[in-house]
């Protein structure tokens, strides 16, 4: 296999261990979201204050961001290996 080819096998492997990692550590953090949410009493949006509703937002958003963040990760390491 020339080097072109191994890099690319090597690209390949290390994005999808990366992706992989990022997908068994998102139920931990979906566990301390839920308790977050539940110690903010994010589910009552009529008694909360304006400042507290922001805050639960910004805590749902944290999924969707360790996605995109282990996503990218993985992308840009399949190709900055096949370089």
């Amino acid at each position: 296999m020339n080097k072109r080819g191994s890099s690319i096998f090597f690209g390949f492997t290390m994005g999808l261990v990366c992706f992989i990692i990022g997908v068994l550590i998102i139920p931990f953090l979906t566990d301390d979201i839920v308790t977050t949410r539940t110690n903010l009493n994010c589910t009552g949006a009529d008694t909360i204050s304006d400042g507290t509703m922001i805050e639960c937002l910004q805590i749902d958003l944290v999924v969707p961001y360790f996605i995109w963040f282990f996503v990218s990760l993985s992308v840009g390491i399949f190709a900055g290996a096949n370089k």
